[in-house]
């Protein structure tokens, strides 16, 4: 049975539109999610791996066992199938750029879409590969389609050379990971391995073994509706006391387009409402626990200061816990980054640790008792009509995968 190459399954996956959103409070928050995870099952089960099942929450478990004698430990590869509610992940039509010659990189002139390489300096190192893009309409959903591909593609080197040292293997895909609610509804146990590696970074050579920490916060603004003819001494207008809060915030540090490399931030990300009732909702990152409670004290003084100038305004703070810093947990176990590094080193390239400014499904499972740092895919630009991956990276990650199973093995 001749199988998809890696190339063929991430084009396939791509163009399937599994976009999370942020506003529905169902299961996964988007039905067409399963699309991807129902095309999966069947190319698992092809693969020879056994117990292949879509739950119906639209998570997709497989296991492989160990070809090795004795004992051998149970490894979990994890990608996620959604992508970011915030750009369109609707008719993805990705576009092949062979021979990339170092130049900025033109997707779409009408929609003035271009990787510039002075923005995107890794691009100085792809010259003569394969580029992936979308067609400036759409994010191409490299994060994490490539990750999957690349599990994908990893399983399929195992599957054609039984030979290979593998242990036994736990195939986890996820839905809902950009929303933060990725591994609500599983748990260490239903994966039943003894560690796992989300492929779901950038950078080839990566391992991230530290995230953010990461809040979400809301604040709720009741104000007072009356006839704007008659509004003279009345009217509170919740909108502009919301307003007045996000004026409030610092404009030269703080924030996402302020920051970096370890600094934390406030992100004001979604704003709602009317004259009688707004919102305000933030994305609070920071290292360190501490850190994370500062800016959300901030917040609410901010906002305790703002109510105080609009009589008879009510402002509301609430805080929901996303996830934290993964490192906590991962450096008690040594070897689950050991052994990644020894893989990346076996395929040529220089291992790297690495934080992420941002958060993966590892963070969260490392707290359930499930050590899971993250692995490059090669992508860049999550998130964005930027976005764009190297085929010939992608099949180093896949390459990394294989050898990771062989040290473990081993």
């Amino acid at each position: 049975m001749k199988h998809p190459d890696i190339l063929e399954r991430f084009l396939s996956y791509v163009r399937i539109d599994t976009q999370s959103s942020d506003a529905s409070e169902s299961f996964p928050s988007t039905a067409k999610q399963k699309d991807l995870a129902e095309k999966l099952k069947p190319e698992l089960e092809g693969l020879g791996l056994r117990d292949v099942q879509v739950t119906p929450w639209g998570y997709v478990l497989a296991s492989l066992p160990s070809n090795r004698g004795g004992k051998q430990p149970t490894i979990a590869l994890i990608a996620h199938l959604d992508t970011s509610p915030d750009v369109s992940g609707a008719g993805v039509e990705p576009r092949l750029h062979p021979r990339y010659d170092g130049k900025d990189l033109v997707i779409s002139e009408p929609d003035g879409v271009v990787l510039k390489v002075r923005e995107n300096p890794y691009l100085r190192k792809q010259v003569g590969k394969t580029i992936i893009t979308a067609s400036g309409k759409t994010l191409l959903g490299a994060d994490n389609k490539a990750g999957i591909a690349e599990i994908m593609d990893a399983l399929t080197y195992l599957a054609e050379h039984p030979e290979a040292p593998r242990p036994n293997i736990r195939v986890v895909f996820t839905p809902d990971e950009e929303t933060g609610r990725g591994v609500e509804h599983i748990t260490a146990a239903e994966i039943g391995a003894d560690c796992g590696y989300t492929v779901d970074g950038e950078k080839p050579g990566d391992i991230e073994d530290e995230t953010f920490c990461a809040d979400s916060l809301e604040v709720s603004v009741q104000g007072i509706n009356v006839h704007p003819g008659m509004a003279k001494g009345k009217m509170v207008n919740a909108v502009k006391v919301a307003a007045r809060i996000i004026d409030r915030l610092p404009k030269e540090t703080l924030s996402p387009e302020t920051t970096a490399k370890r600094e934390g931030y406030v992100h004001p990300h979604q704003v709602t409402g009317n004259v009688e009732a707004a919102a305000v909702k933030f994305l609070i990152r920071d290292f360190t626990v501490e850190g994370l409670k500062r800016s959300e004290k901030r917040i609410a003084a901010i906002a305790e200061r703002v109510a105080a100038q609009f009589p008879c305004a009510r402002c509301q703070v609430k805080v929901t816990e996303s996830y934290r810093n993964m490192k906590v947990v991962l450096d008690k176990h040594p070897e689950v980054l050991a052994k990644a590094e020894k893989a990346i080193a076996m395929a040529g390239m220089k291992p790297k640790r690495a934080s992420i400014r941002g958060g993966t499904d590892g963070a969260r499972l490392c707290f359930m008792g499930l050590p899971t740092p993250n692995l490059f895919t090669g992508g860049f630009n999550f998130h964005s009509k930027q976005e764009w991956i190297a085929l010939e990276d992608m099949k180093k990650a896949s390459e990394v995968l294989v050898n990771l199973m062989k040290v473990w093995a081993e």
